[in-house]
């Protein structure tokens, strides 16, 4: 699981093992070690109809509808969104990249415009 945020702005990118183990068991976390301190980053299953977050305790915690989860399981949905106030929540599937990148990427869902962008190179 990756996160990216940008001002009011929090993106969450899952790879098909968090859409899979989220969907299991109604959550998935990471952290970021900052030294002595952490901040950490979690999605948890919710019965409500929109996305929603709290901060607390140097945590991030996005709480997603099942149902959503289980469409963007088992679908090819990309993602969902909302506003809460300012801030912008994003779930999205993290597709692999078009460009040679460093990272491993085994885990990502394909491009879906991978075929155009190679076409046009060649």
């Amino acid at each position: 699981m990756k996160l990216r945020i940008k001002s009011d702005s929090i993106r969450y990118r899952l790879t098909r093992t968090d859409v899979k183990d989220l969907a299991a068991t109604g959550y998935i976390d990471d952290k970021v070690n900052f030294g002595g301190q952490s901040l950490s980053y979690a999605i948890q299953a919710t019965e409500g109809d929109a996305l929603k977050s709290t901060y607390e305790n140097n945590k991030i915690t996005l709480f997603m509808p099942q149902s959503m989860i289980s469409e963007l399981q088992n679908t090819d949905k990309v993602g969902f969104e909302n506003s809460s106030g300012a801030l912008h929540l994003l779930v999205e599937k993290d597709f692999t990249c078009l460009d040679n990148v460093a990272e491993d990427q085994s885990d990502n869902y394909p491009n879906p415009l991978a075929e155009n962008y190679y076409e046009k190179r060649d």
